[in-house]
């Protein structure tokens, strides 16, 4: 039989309900108190009953998450980010990889009191829901769930814009996927009307991608250094796409930013780990997880949610971009 809270109240010396409220970071118990019982709950290897606390507060403490992929590092890092924050709000993270509509059924079997939903296809809403929903996408009017929106737009819009005021009149834009993904398209949205309005249209161009992996970028990379003239700059539409455009510059003995500047999209820690640390785009991972954690917890409260809550990107420039000499 586990350790119960009877144990840690007989092993602390304090009373039985004096444990809960301590397990449960009460203000009611002093915090010396408090420390002392977390530290005897960790010694004798207290796990809490979340079945039992459940039926108390009609909560299970539990937040389900319908994610896109296990694959990229981006998403990795930010999966990891968001569930170390709900963690120290004392939930537990469920993921299901299915489709939306499968996850959220499932989700709702398991009673968990709040779903976090990844939609990178704008997929149909779910006909049924007993738990709330938030969605970290594109956000539109009139969608029944609020939705934590990045602007990706412009966050390439901004890229461009860097890029052109630094005499770049040749930037190539490698990441619009041959997949639906509408998260990308918004991307590639940016990138063109950002170049029509910076009058270097004519001179840049966008290569999509199979995916959005290291492969990916490195083939397409390649075949734009196959060519006679490439150009003086290129946005990469994801850090695992950097790493594979990356490759093929050193490989075609190329130096950045000397004959080529790069600035990835994807603001997280991983980018400064290159050889040479990339100028990056978009909303901090930081910021991501914060204000995901902090909507999901005002539904579970049942507090007011914008419908859609936008998040400015930041440019980034680290020495992997440079002024382009005219000649």
């Amino acid at each position: 039989m586990g350790v119960t809270i009877k144990d840690i109240a007989k092993a602390a010396d304090v009373s039985y309900s004096t444990v809960s409220k301590a397990l449960r970071d009460s203000p009611l118990v002093k915090e010396p108190t408090k420390q002392k019982i977390i530290r005897i709950a960790e010694q004798l290897g207290y796990q809490p009953n979340v079945a039992a606390r459940s039926l108390v507060s009609k909560k299970s403490h539990t937040i389900g998450v319908v994610w896109p992929t296990i694959e990229r590092v981006t998403h990795s890092a930010l999966i990891t980010g968001l569930n170390k924050r709900l963690e120290e709000l004392s939930y537990t993270t469920l993921i299901s990889i299915n489709d939306m509509n499968h996850a959220i059924n499932t989700f709702n079997r398991y009673q968990v009191d709040a779903i976090i939903a990844f939609d990178e296809r704008n997929s149909p809403d779910p006909a049924n829901s007993t738990v709330p929903i938030i969605t970290y996408g594109i956000a539109h009017e009139g969608s029944p769930f609020p939705t934590v929106d990045v602007n990706r737009k412009q966050a390439v819009r901004s890229a461009v814009k860097y890029l052109s005021d630094h005499d770049h009149e040749e930037i190539t834009y490698i990441g619009g996927v041959t997949k639906v993904d509408h998260l990308q398209e918004e991307k590639v949205n940016g990138f063109l009307e950002a170049v029509q309005e910076n009058g270097i249209a004519a001179t840049s161009s966008v290569i999509s991608v199979e995916d959005l992996e290291s492969y990916d970028g490195y083939e397409a990379a390649k075949k734009v250094f196959a060519e006679q003239t490439f150009p003086t700059a290129i946005i990469s539409g994801s850090h695992d796409l950097s790493k594979g455009i990356l490759r093929a510059i050193h490989e075609k003995g190329l130096y950045i930013p000397g004959d080529v500047s790069i600035i990835s999209y994807d603001n997280i820690p991983a980018t400064e780990s290159f050889e040479i640390p990339l100028s990056t785009v978009g909303v901090p991972l930081h910021t991501i997880t914060e204000k995901l954690a902090d909507v999901v917890m005002r539904l579970i409260n049942e507090e007011s949610v914008e419908q859609s809550i936008y998040l400015e990107p930041e440019l980034r420039i680290t020495e992997s971009c440079q002024t382009r000499r005219k000649s």
